[in-house]
C-alpha cells in the first residue's frame, strides 16, 4: 500500500503566490519522483487554478462539501462543484469543521455520501480532545466516530480515514509514537487491511520520518507544512524513505 501525503491548505493562499507553490511542487516531484501518492487540498477558490498548474502531476481535493448536490445554501460548495473544478478528493469532518461549524458525526457521514455520489474519494477525519485523551477515552471516541461518521458502503477505493487528535492540530504538540501506533492499530481492527489510515496533527519535516515509519500509518494529512512546496517536498521524501 502506497502512503498518501495530503496537504490541507485550510484558509490560506491567494492567486499568483499559490500558483507558484503548485508549480514548485510539480517541478520538485518531477525532479525526484515520489514513492508516495501526493494530494493537495487548497481553498475552493483555488482548485481550478491549481488543477491547471498541477498539469496532472498530483490530484486536488476540497476541504469540505455540502451534503446536497445543489440548492438554496448560500456560501456552500457541493461535491459536484468540487468535481467540476478539478477535484477528485474531499476532506470531511475535519476537527475545525466539527468545532467551529458544530458538525456532528451524522453531518460528516452525509458529506461522505455526497462525496461518493460525485465520484470523489472522502477523507474522513476523526480524533479526540485533550480532555478525552487525559481521561483515557481516546479509543472509545475513535470507535464511536468511526461508527457514526463513516457510512455503510465505505471501501478502500472511496474512503480514507485520517486520525487527527484535536489537541495536536496546529499546536506543535504531537502524540508519542506509541500513542499514534496504538490508535492506528485500533482503527485498523475496525476498518480492515485495505483502507488507508493517515495521521494528522503538527506533522512537519522534522518528525515526519518517525511518524510515517510506524505500523498502520499509511500517510499524513498535513496542515501548515504543506503551504510551502519545499517543506511539503521534504515530507514527501520522508514517506519515500520508508518504501
Amino acid at each position: 500500500m502506497r502512503q498518501l501525503i495530503a496537504g490541507n491548505w485550510k484558509m490560506n493562499g491567494l492567486g499568483q503566490a499559490a500558483f507558484a507553490e503548485i508549480e514548485a511542487l510539480r517541478a520538485g516531484l518531477a525532479a525526484d519522483p515520489p514513492h508516495a501518492d501526493v494530494l493537495v487540498c487548497p481553498p475552493a477558490t483555488l482548485i481550478a487554478r491549481a488543477h491547471w498548474a498541477a498539469k496532472g502531476a498530483f490530484p486536488l481535493g476540497g476541504q469540505d462539501c455540502h451534503a446536497q448536490a445543489s440548492g438554496a445554501f448560500t456560501g456552500d460548495v457541493s461535491a459536484e462543484m468540487l468535481k467540476d473544478a478539478g477535484a477528485t478528493w474531499v476532506i470531511v469532518g475535519h476537527s475545525e469543521r466539527r468545532q467551529y461549524h458544530h458538525e456532528s458525526d451524522a453531518d460528516v457521514a452525509a458529506k461522505a455520501r455526497a462525496a461518493w455520489r460525485a465520484g470523489l474519494t472522502a477523507i474522513v477525519c476523526i480524533g479526540e480532545t485533550e480532555r478525552e485523551r487525559m481521561d483515557g477515552h481516546t479509543l472509545d471516541v475513535v470507535s464511536r466516530q468511526l461508527g457514526a461518521s463513516v457510512p455503510d458502503g465505505a471501501t478502500p477505493q472511496n474512503t480514507v480515514i485520517a486520525y487527527e487528535p484535536i489537541w495536536a492540530i496546529g499546536t506543535g504538540k504531537t502524540p508519542t509514537s506509541a500513542e499514534i501506533a496504538e490508535v492506528h492499530a485500533h482503527i485498523r481492527k475496525i476498518v480492515g487491511a485495505g483502507t488507508r489510515i493517515l495521521y494528522g496533527g503538527s506533522v512537519k519535516p522534522s518528525n515526519a520520518k518517525e511518524i510515517l515509519g510506524l505500523a498502520d500509518v499509511d500517510g499524513a494529512l498535513v496542515g501548515g507544512a504543506s503551504l510551502k512546496a519545499q517543506d511539503f517536498l521534504a515530507l514527501i521524501a520522508a514517506a519515500a524513505e520508508r518504501s
